[in-house]
């Protein structure tokens, strides 16, 4: 049976947190971030992340977001 149908686990409420600290700390905010109902289908505590819908001005921002920071993870040359 799958752990999680008898609730979060503290590892789980951890990364949805810090997910939402870092994205809010760029301005974004994705209400329905939390654990995806398919979590509690499955026979394997398998836990999925749901990010969630947003409108196109976040997905844009969440876009720019990452391409910042891949562009600063590039080695220069």
């Amino acid at each position: 049976m799958n752990e999680c149908a008898y609730g979060r686990s503290k590892g789980v409420e951890e990364c949805i947190a810090e997910l939402g600290t870092a994205l809010r700390a760029h301005g974004i905010t994705l209400p329905s971030l939390g654990v995806d109902p398919v979590t509690y289908a499955g026979s394997q505590p398998y836990t999925l992340i749901a990010l969630g819908n947003c409108n196109v001005d976040t997905a844009r921002a969440l876009a720019a977001v990452l391409r910042a920071a891949a562009g600063e993870g590039r080695a220069e040359g």
